[in-house]
Parts: structure tokens; C-alpha cells; sequence
């Protein structure tokens, strides 16, 4: 048996979220390889040919992978997706716009959310929410798996020697996309997904202003991340990326600060999991303190400057 990791990268560096993945399949038995398919993404390879666990690495270099166009990657996944039992992707945007492309081609089921790997056709995922966890059993000869990785530890850099890198000819890709163009985010604070503090704001806040008032000073001091619910990012207050929950990002720091956020059971969704959770909320039947280590029933406007001031 043997496991193919799609790797998630930007041609530099690799994306945190792969290091989960490795170890969800290193979980699975047998030999762990990783596609990394990309331009120029060479430092990428060598990245993941040292991590733990990894016993080969395949690299694909084209320009036509150059922006991880999801049709032209999948065309790679589905030249090299006969020699694997599972084939495992981050349950990331990226991984999420791939996965299904290539189970659809394969015939088979995608199992999406994996959680815990049971035994190699075994797993558990979040269903209704995160409410239930489902065990699912899959008799495909393939497996198509998205990862949650907030539920695995991130593997290691090995001290051993690095893997072996086979640097393989690309796959033809459809014609049909082609890539325009891209507005990126920029941002210097943490990436929310790999941060290990994020501060997060809510609909109590009122305004955009208000939001940046209040909460990036908060984040400045923590050199945290920073979040917020649906409803504040419906509202306006703040940007889409910022977005946690189970339609946003799912994240796990070790420290999770929600400062006006009631609770829905949407966005504890995607934050439940985080190691100690503050919640600072003036309501005190909020059903985000059902969940928070630490509860403060106190006016976020007054508590969040006065921390910041402690601080």
C-alpha cells in the first residue's frame, strides 16, 4: 500500500497545512510519497523530501502549474493516481477545488474531513457541523481524502537523509482555463490556518472602525492573527479571509481570544478545537462560554483596551 500527498505550496515554500496531511498519511500504513506540481518550485521538493516520514518525492515542473490552476493539477494527480490506495489532499480552498475534480475522473467517493484514520478503510469525520462524528468505511480501490488539519499534529523535519526527489515529465492539461490574474491578500501578521494565536472579533463590534480600534491593537500585542465571525464579515467589518468557521477557515492555535462573538454553532465549527479559548462577551447565556477555558461577562469596548493596557 502505498500513499500519494498532493502538496500545497506557492513554488517557494510549503504550506504548513502539508505537514498535517503527511502525518494523517503516515497514519494510513506504508510508503508515504508526495507530488509537489508547480514552476520553478524546486526549494519546494527539497522542503518536503526532508520531512518525517516522507519516502519519495515526485516533482513536476511546468509553467502551466505555475498558479495552481485546479484543472491543470488535477491533470497531474489523475497521470500518477493508478499506483496509490489513497491519495490524500489538505482540506484547504486548494484542496477542496482539486479533490473532487480528480475523485469525479476516478469514479470513486471522496471522504472529506477525515479526522481519524481507523484503518486503512476506516475513518471518522465531522458531520451536521462538527455535532456528530460519522465513521465512514470506503471499498474503493482508490481513496480520495480531504484532511482537516487541525485534527493532526504537523510532521517533523527528519534529521535523517532527505528522501529521494524524481523529477517526473508533466501531464497534458486541458485547455479549457486558462489563468488571468490574481488579487492576493497581503498581510504580515500570522497566516490565520497555521497561526498559534488568533484574536477574533464579532457582530458586537458595530463598525469596521470600531474593529480595527479594538481589536488590531489586541492582535499587535499578541503578534496574533486575526479573525471574525460571519455575521462581522457579512457586515463589512471585516475581510473575507478573516473568516472562522464552517464556512470559513478552520483553525486550532493554542490560544483562541473571541471578544463579541455569541457562539453560533457555525463558527465554534471552526474554532472548537483550539487549545485554550477566551471568550469575552457581555451576554452571559453567549453559547461561546459552553466551550471557552476562560469566560469574561464584561462590555468588550471596556475589557479588550484594558487588556491590551495590562499587556
Amino acid at each position: 500500500m502505498t500513499v500519494l500527498v498532493i502538496a500545497e505550496h506557492d513554488n517557494t515554500h510549503l504550506k504548513p497545512a502539508t505537514l498535517n496531511t503527511i502525518t494523517a498519511a503516515s497514519q494510513l500504513g506504508g510508503d508515504v510519497f508526495v507530488l509537489v506540481a508547480g514552476f520553478n518550485a524546486a526549494a519546494v521538493a527539497a522542503a518536503a523530501a526532508q520531512v518525517a516520514g516522507v519516502s519519495k518525492v515526485f516533482h513536476i515542473d511546468a509553467d502551466t502549474l505555475a498558479h495552481g490552476v485546479a484543472e491543470n493539477v488535477s491533470a497531474q494527480v489523475l497521470a500518477l493516481a493508478g499506483g496509490y490506495s489513497h491519495i490524500l489532499f489538505a482540506s484547504t480552498a486548494s484542496g477542496k477545488n482539486i479533490a473532487p475534480r480528480v475523485a469525479a475522473k476516478l469514479n470513486v467517493g471522496q471522504i472529506s474531513d477525515l479526522t481519524k484514520v481507523i484503518s486503512p478503510d476506516t475513518f471518522e469525520r465531522p458531520i451536521y457541523a462538527g455535532n456528530a462524528i460519522a465513521t465512514v468505511q470506503s471499498t474503493d480501490a482508490i481513496k480520495v481524502i480531504t484532511v482537516r488539519t487541525t485534527a493532526f499534529d504537523a510532521a517533523a523535519q527528519t534529521a535523517q537523509g532527505p528522501a529521494a526527489i524524481e523529477t517526473i515529465a508533466a501531464a497534458a492539461v486541458p485547455g479549457s482555463t486558462i489563468y488571468v490574474g490574481s488579487e492576493i491578500a497581503t498581510n504580515d501578521r500570522p497566516e490565520l490556518t497555521a497561526a498559534k494565536i488568533i484574536v477574533s472579533g464579532g457582530r458586537a463590534l458595530g463598525s469596521q472602525e470600531k474593529f480595527n480600534q479594538v481589536m488590531i491593537p489586541l492582535a499587535d500585542k499578541l503578534g496574533a492573527a486575526v479573525g471574525a465571525s460571519r455575521a462581522a464579515v457579512d457586515a463589512g467589518y471585516a475581510p473575507n479571509d478573516w473568516q472562522v468557521g464552517q464556512t470559513g477557515k478552520i483553525v486550532a492555535p493554542q490560544l483562541y481570544i473571541a471578544a463579541g462573538i455569541s457562539g453560533a454553532i457555525q463558527h465554534l465549527a471552526g474554532m472548537k478545537d483550539s487549545k485554550v479559548i477566551v471568550a469575552i462577551n457581555k451576554d452571559p447565556e453567549a453559547p461561546i462560554f459552553s466551550v471557552a477555558d476562560y469566560g469574561l461577562e464584561a462590555d468588550l469596548f471596556v475589557a479588550v483596551p484594558e487588556l491590551v493596557a495590562a499587556l
